[in-house]
């Protein structure tokens, strides 16, 4: 029997589109949200408060600013009419009278809780006298339309949304912000890029360069997509998002991928956002297995206005996270901050304490600093010696292989997200490098350290190798490794090579993500260089190797950035 035609976003048609995920044994490992440790009970029955005036059942700090927050403005849940007429479901705050007041718009994360993770932070903004309202991204939980990944359709929902909010303000408006996480950063800053009455951003776990956060140096990101499509699993995606993400997988049409990723990529509008100069702070992970810290530094780099980088431990949304549930957390008191200033015009010091504040692996000391430059004061250069060693003078001469199809202990996480929070919580992965197996990968050690070397910056990795096929990757991680073997990951990043000749030397330079890392005294550094890791699709052949040298005229190095 032929079962029924279902028609394009029909609840039927959008569980079939959505039903090949559960049985792919690919996304057998994926997080089901992005958001682990978050409970989105406490978080709507918090909103039902809000609406209600009843809060029985509230822990006494949220019962409290649910009271504050009722005696200074309204709650409502409204539906605002995106593009298309598509209607995103919404939380809006509004203050009655007729004084002048600024207006905060957050476009909701890669979730199907939507708008409601947003429902605490809301409220503290309302309280301090902004109006405010989170909305639903299209095509997930209760707004309409289809996920396009902060596509045209979704920047004209933000314009769409701030719409909405102004026509419902009663008083002047003067000032306008757009805060987003996840998702919702990388909307926001299209949307201020696009519409100029945007005033200000906070951009928090965002991206910069969507290609790159795909195909960093032409290495695909499989992990990080089969994580999105994991957590999207009940979300309605449009049919290119659909086919975009499978071709990542599948390894097809990278220039049309990457095509649709320029579009998206706040790196592409960068002249509208410094023609205005809008202020923006971002908030990133050092160790973000989604979108990779290097790719927003770009954006943040080449912003010509107000900007501040807040890096921590962890991985994406996991530092901000206790702060959606009300707990105390410095990112988001920066975002209040920062909007304050901007939004506000209070001078609240936030302008004087330097551009960038990072947080140090692993003592969580927090470091300001003037600019992203300013981290990195010298820079030591170590060769890659065949002995094994990483020696103060280059050596010629030697070769070091890599047989390509088997994983290493050295890998970039156990669980895309969710390592991260182990970070934070001072237990980071133990890596027993006594276990890497040197037929399999090629590792290099270096003196142990007479005093406290402090990584501040973005390592850089030059070497050569010889593979005897078309297309091949690698990936190199740096490992601080303590006097008993056991290893802690300071930074690593994938390198593919799809355009040489077979047979012939590949020169690679790359840029591993940047850090701020402590080795203490006594300890080594380990760069550890295989040909396999579950994060990343690679190019290789089974069984192939790549042969590692160290060419006399373009000597194979690490320079590592001291702060």
């Amino acid at each position: 029997m032929t079962p029924p035609a279902q028609s394009p976003g029909s609840p039927a048609a959008d569980k079939a589109d959505n039903a090949g995920n559960a049985g792919n044994p690919d996304l057998a490992d994926t997080p089901g949200s992005l958001y682990p440790e978050l409970d989105a009970a406490a978080l709507s029955a918090f909103v039902v408060a809000l609406e209600s005036g009843d809060v029985t059942g509230l822990p006494p700090a949220r019962a409290a600013e649910v009271a504050e927050a009722r005696s200074v403005a309204v709650f409502t849940r409204t539906k605002v009419t995106g593009a298309d007429g598509d209607l995103l479901d919404a939380g809006m705050w509004r203050h009655t009278g007729s004084l002048p007041r600024p207006l905060i718009v957050m476009p909701s994360p890669w979730t199907s809780h939507g708008w409601i993770l947003y429902a605490v932070q809301a409220t503290l903004f309302a309280s301090r006298g902004y109006d405010v309202l989170a909305y639903t991204t299209r095509g997930f939980a209760a707004s309409e339309g289809r996920v396009e990944v902060a596509g045209p359709l979704d920047v004209a929902d933000g314009s769409r949304a701030l719409d909405h909010l102004i026509e419902r303000t009663t008083g002047p408006v003067t000032k306008i912000g757009f805060l987003g996480d996840s998702y919702g950063s990388g909307i926001s800053q299209l949307v201020a890029a696009h519409d100029t009455r945007v005033g200000a951003v906070v951009a928090l776990s965002t991206w910069g360069d969507l290609g790159e956060a795909f195909y960093e140096n032409s290495t695909r990101h499989v992990a990080a997509v089969r994580a999105l499509l994991g957590a999207a699993a009940k979300a309605r995606l449009s049919p290119q998002t659909q086919s975009v993400f499978d071709n990542v997988l599948a390894n097809r049409d990278i220039e049309g991928t990457l095509r649709w990723a320029e579009q998206r990529s706040p790196l592409t509008h960068i002249k509208e956002l410094n023609r205005r100069q809008v202020p923006v702070l971002f908030a990133h992970a050092w160790h973000e297995t989604l979108f990779p810290t290097n790719q927003t530094l770009k954006v943040f780099n080449e912003l010509t206005g107000p900007k501040r980088l807040v890096l921590s431990i962890g991985d994406h949304s996991g530092p901000e996270m206790t702060g959606m549930v009300g707990l105390p957390n410095r990112i988001w008191t920066d975002a209040h901050r920062w909007f304050d200033h901007h939004l506000r015009d209070i001078d609240n010091g936030i302008a004087d304490e330097g551009q960038v504040i990072s947080e140090v692996m692993w003592n969580k000391t927090l470091e300001p600093r003037p600019t992203w430059h300013s981290l990195t004061e010298r820079v030591h250069r170590l060769h890659l010696a065949g002995s094994g060693e990483l020696a103060e003078e280059p050596e010629a001469g030697w070769t070091a292989t890599v047989l390509c199809g088997i994983d290493t202990p050295a890998t970039v996480a156990d669980k895309v997200v969710e390592s991260g929070y182990a970070e934070i919580a001072g237990r980071p992965k133990v890596y027993p490098t006594g276990t890497i197996d040197r037929s399999v990968a090629a590792v290099w050690a270096s003196e142990p350290a007479r005093e406290t070397t402090r990584l501040r910056g973005t390592p850089r990795l030059r070497v050569t190798y010889r593979a005897p096929n078309p297309g091949s990757t690698f990936i190199a991680y740096l490992l601080d490794t303590a006097p008993d073997g056991t290893g802690h990951i300071v930074t690593h990043a994938p390198y593919t090579d799809l355009g040489s000749a077979p047979d012939s030397l590949v020169s690679a330079d790359i840029d591993l993500q940047a850090t701020a890392y402590d080795v203490p005294r006594g300890h080594r550094l380990l760069l550890v260089i295989d040909a396999r890791d579950p994060f990343y699709g690679d190019a290789n052949l089974p069984r192939a190797t790549l042969a590692f040298t160290s060419p006399e005229a373009t000597p194979s190095y690490l320079d590592l950035p001291l702060g």
